[in-house]
């Protein structure tokens, strides 16, 4: 029988949007869009290294709330407010998923607010990091 977890962090926001933090279907798992809020000082850095790592932290503790983590992502969606940050974001987007490489989107549409420098979302599949893999290079 199929197996729904739901995950909420105890944000407003979620309250707010009626949206959980992580989905799991089965090993299946969805990670909602994801700022860089540090959820003890509630506090969003300014810096967008400093913001794009918490919120890489903030997804690896949502990840390991259902046995899992980076090593299991199979997909990211990567928002970006401003298009001059970009390559910082994906400077810290290569370092987490180096060895990874997940299918990915970067898009820098405007977020629901000016102090959220970026967002990433993220879906993992629970053991792809152990699977056996094969990796293809084509000519496009």
């Amino acid at each position: 029988m199929t197996k729904v977890v739901k995950i909420k962090t105890g944000s407003k926001f979620e309250d707010h949007g009626s949206y959980s933090r992580i989905v799991a279907v089965d090993n299946w798992i969805f990670v909602s869009n994801t700022a860089g809020r540090n959820p003890v000082t509630k506090e969003i850095p300014e810096d967008i290294t400093e913001q794009t790592l918490q919120v890489f932290a903030n997804i690896e503790a949502a990840l390991a709330a259902v046995d899992s983590g980076l090593a299991d992502v199979v997909a990211s969606r990567v928002f970006i407010q401003d298009p001059g940050d970009t390559m910082a974001v994906m400077t810290v987007v290569g370092e987490k998923f180096r060895g990874i490489n997940p299918a990915s989107t970067v898009t820098c549409p405007p977020l629901g607010s000016t102090v959220y420098k970026v967002e990433i979302e993220v879906t993992a599949y629970r053991g792809a990091g152990k699977a056996e893999t094969e990796e293809r290079v084509i000519s496009l």
